[in-house]
């Protein structure tokens, strides 16, 4: 279901909600005015104007600070002290850093698997964290247990009107910072985000297309729109784990009903490609939800040729060691990286003859494996596995083709996401 084909009524926020929300947010110490660079290397790929809004460069490295001081700011007027939240990450951060700026105490349930760098980034902004559940689904549910028998408030990732108007901000943001912008493209989890992005667009420039994206692993809003409820998953799959929440909510839905005119999905192999092309080509080091936008950009599914485009960057908190499994897989994909397992005569002289084939075409082996002991092996023969780096696709058929053109058998076993 499109925008168009949403049914009309009242909305949940409104237009009014997000200006206030911005006179609230009207403090640089806590949330500040990020910057839009315009990618001529996106431009050539896809056909038209390109224009990065870059929240990931945003205190706490994502946009959940707006939402989350929005909320705390107004709750501790009304006498609250504490909050509790649950969160993969960046919403914790958001939460941490809101709260100590307004004197408040907060603790945050996060996934036992989420990112180390982002459970000490929580714990630096002032939170505690306790760390519950494998997934975010189980965080939540201890998380709202935890608020039950005490005075604290529960402090939602996306459904709550407050933490919608406040990420509204955004689009209001992104819509002055580019007036005549034809697409905006915006990651979705639980919906917060692109709630409040699609009702500041839609209210100030209503033919303005909004684009929502999510990682095929989690994905939740085709089938919500289907079923016309939310829909929950068991589990979630995905590199992106700002946007692995596994469900929207009622809220959301029916803003993105009204609001937003696609969604996609991307693949987490895409969203790598992303990351990449983002650091290689804007030099800007962007988390998988982030790079969602603009993986959504560059796949099939859209076509936004000689249109004024804007991808959110979400978010910038991408784990260090996440980092070198991505940029790994990424490099895979482009045929960079090549795991080459060939069967072998197991004689003396066949490493050194095909590490010189390898060598002839300036290509770099990181290292060899010799493998005897595999089953469908006779007698004499061996596998050689070789890990080898090369400047791209055409350099990798080239060096298959020539050991292949010496009797040799060649299967790249390298595997992407």
């Amino acid at each position: 279901m499109t925008a168009s084909e949403s049914e009309p009524g009242e909305l949940p926020v409104r237009y009014a909600d997000i200006e206030r929300a911005r006179e609230r947010l009207d403090d640089d110490s806590v949330v500040k005015e990020t910057p839009v660079e315009r990618s001529t290397s996106l431009e050539e790929v896809v056909g038209g104007e390109v224009y990065l809004k870059m929240e990931h460069l945003q205190w706490t490295g994502s946009f959940k600070t707006r939402g989350a001081y929005n909320k705390i700011s107004q709750d501790v007027e009304n006498g609250v002290t504490d909050f509790v939240a649950a969160s993969a990450g960046n919403h914790a951060q958001g939460v941490a850093l809101a709260a100590t700026r307004c004197g408040a105490d907060s603790t945050i349930y996060m996934p036992r698997n989420a990112p180390q760098a982002k459970i000490e980034a929580t714990r630096g902004y002032g939170a505690a964290v306790e760390l519950v559940g494998n997934d975010f689904q189980e965080t939540m549910t201890a998380a709202q247990a935890a608020v039950e028998d005490s005075d604290a408030a529960f402090v939602h990732a996306y459904d709550d009107m407050d933490i919608i108007a406040g990420q509204g901000t955004l689009g209001t943001e992104m819509y002055h910072d580019c007036p005549n912008v034809d697409t905006v493209i915006v990651p979705i989890g639980g919906g917060g985000l692109i709630s409040g992005i699609s009702t500041a667009i839609k209210h100030l420039s209503p033919e303005t297309k909004v684009i929502g994206v999510q990682a095929t692993g989690a994905e939740t809003v085709h089938r919500s729109l289907d079923k016309g409820i939310p829909v929950t998953l068991d589990q979630v799959d995905t590199i992106a784990d700002g946007i692995a929440t596994g469900g929207i909510s009622e809220t959301t839905l029916s803003i993105i009903q009204r609001n937003v005119d696609r969604v996609v999905t991307v693949s987490d192999t895409e969203i790598a490609r992303a990351i990449l092309m983002l650091m290689e080509r804007a030099k800007q080091v962007v988390e998988g939800a982030g790079a969602a936008s603009v993986a959504a950009l560059l796949s099939d599914d859209l076509d936004v040729a000689g249109e004024t485009v804007m991808p959110l960057l979400c978010g910038g908190n991408l784990d260090m060691t996440q980092l070198r499994t991505v940029l790994i897989h990424a490099l895979i994909d482009r045929q960079q990286l090549l795991r080459l397992r060939i069967r072998i005569d197991d004689r003396p002289g066949v490493l050194e003859e095909i590490s010189g084939i390898i060598a002839d075409f300036g290509a770099n082996i990181h290292d060899v494996r010799h493998d005897r002991s595999v089953d469908n092996l006779d007698v004499g023969e061996a596998y050689l596995v070789f890990n080898v780096e090369t400047s791209g696709a055409e350099h990798a058929v080239a060096i298959v083709e020539a050991i292949e053109g010496a009797d040799y058998t060649v299967e790249n076993i390298a595997k992407t996401i």
